[in-house]
């Protein structure tokens, strides 16, 4: 069983990095998608309960805000791994920019992100963290942070 819990501002490449990575083996859980904190915490309640995979693609910028999912899916008996998607704020605005409908931020809503983003540390009970860059190329440099994965 395995939580992984994505950590950056909007457009910084976590959806896509999901897709490409997680599509095919872990339930998306996302506020872009489910919309209210009611509907995802049902569904993160069911995975929990039914032991399924799952990815937090969330901005989840503060401690508080991750703390949530990592206490419950530890105490589930999940391996909890956290990719933290480092970028460049213009770039992710950029990125944004080419977006639609409700899907596209307000920038000062990135900025409001940015301001309140806490960088992720193992200390807050990961198994494993990783920082994530999304290159020019459109591929996506993946490197361990911190101490050894406990995994």
């Amino acid at each position: 069983m395995q939580a992984i819990i994505f950590c950056g501002i909007q457009g910084s490449g976590k959806s896509t990095f999901y897709k490409e990575h997680f599509f095919s083996t872990h339930l998306r859980l996302s506020l872009d998608l489910l919309r209210t904190r009611h509907r995802e915490h049902l569904f993160l309640e069911a995975c929990l309960r039914t032991r399924l995979r799952f990815v937090v693609d969330n901005t989840n910028p503060t401690l508080a805000e991750r703390q949530v999912y990592i206490t419950q899916a530890r105490a589930a008996g999940y391996q909890v791994i956290g990719y933290f998607f480092e970028t460049n704020v213009k770039e992710a605005i950029s990125r944004n920019n080419t977006r639609s409908g409700r899907f596209k931020v307000p920038e000062k809503g990135v900025y409001g992100t940015l301001k309140r983003l806490q960088v992720p540390t193992m200390q807050e009970g990961f198994d494993a963290l990783y920082k994530v860059h999304l290159l020019a190329t459109g591929a996506y440099q993946v490197e361990l942070m911190g101490d050894t994965p406990r995994v």
